[in-house]
């Protein structure tokens, strides 16, 4: 009881030093609704001292202050990329706009691979999620009408395995999971153990020039507890069981237990056309056994 107890002032202690501008009500117990018909007020039980079984992560982040707060790191962005606007937003009156322009960020291929180039917000290093636990991601994207439509690798939000030997003879750099949109067609991937891609769901329609709200429930493990679900626009195209890490070894250059970070932008491969995306209403939270595949606590109006 005690280590659990320890844990969560932990966790509550780390909230409390990301809060950043705009993403955070300084009162305790829920968070000031925004002005917008249909939005649910989002509990932030992080501000307070829990019991020891409620999750030590939960945050949240409407983009509405005028700087990025603090729960990102923007060490996979150029200057000038990412700016807070409010001429297309989900809720409220902010969003992140982010521009990717030919060789920002770039970086030269290797062993035969294209150079890539990405703008990305990176989640800050004191909210990576543990190997084995629950966690539950959401956020709104939005491309624009005219968003390109060429067969050139895009990602644009992934998870990542930490190594602790790049360079490992079997290292594997590729996201474990990823939302990709290549040719027009979003795909949901995962990779693995140096296989192929499995594309656990693919969707055909045009979805530019709208906003989508995208949820996540993950296990990240090399175990066979893990687990994938997601949904999009409240359904769920997702339900996978089973592995969703890389083997952790010093071939692999994982170590156990390992920890994964979460990023959302724009990462392709060099291409001359510039691209631009919205995202809006982020939101992380580390679940209890309970609460898998509940609802989400955000109800945002169409």
């Amino acid at each position: 009881m005690k280590d659990s107890l320890s844990r969560g002032i932990q966790g509550t202690l780390a909230a409390l030093l990301l809060a950043g501008t705009g993403a955070w009500s300084r009162a305790q117990g829920e968070r000031t609704p925004k002005d917008t018909p249909g939005f649910a007020p989002v509990p932030l039980a992080v501000w307070t001292v829990t019991p020891s079984d409620f999750p030590p992560i939960d945050v949240y982040d409407d983009f509405e202050g005028t700087t990025l707060g603090k729960l990102w790191a923007t060490w996979r962005v150029t200057d000038g990329a990412v700016q807070i606007q409010s001429a297309i937003v989900r809720a409220g009156y902010g969003a992140v706009r982010i521009t990717l322009q030919p060789h920002d960020f770039f970086e030269a291929g290797r062993n035969g691979d294209l150079g890539t180039e990405r703008d990305e917000l990176a989640e800050a290093a004191e909210l990576y999620s543990g190997e084995g636990r629950p966690y539950e991601f959401a956020w709104s994207m939005y491309l624009p009408a005219d968003f390109p439509i060429v067969p050139v690798r895009l990602i644009v939000a992934q998870w990542k395995q930490m190594a602790a030997n790049s360079s490992a003879p079997e290292f594997d750099d590729r996201p474990v999971l990823a939302v990709g949109y290549v040719g027009g067609v979003l795909r949901i991937t995962q990779n693995r153990a140096r296989k192929s891609p499995a594309v656990l769901y693919r969707e055909t329609r045009d979805l530019r020039g709208r906003w989508l709200d995208l949820r996540f429930q993950v296990r990240l493990t090399p175990q066979s507890t893990g687990f994938i679900k997601a949904w999009i626009d409240g359904r769920q195209v997702v339900d996978y069981a089973g592995p969703t890490a890389n083997p952790e070894n010093p071939g692999t250059g994982y170590a156990s237990l390992s920890q994964y970070y979460f990023d959302m932008g724009l990462d392709r491969d060099v291409m001359a056309q510039p691209m631009m995306i919205y995202l809006d209403e982020y939101r992380k939270r580390q679940l209890r056994e309970d609460e898998l595949a509940r609802p989400a606590r955000v109800a945002i109006s169409r």
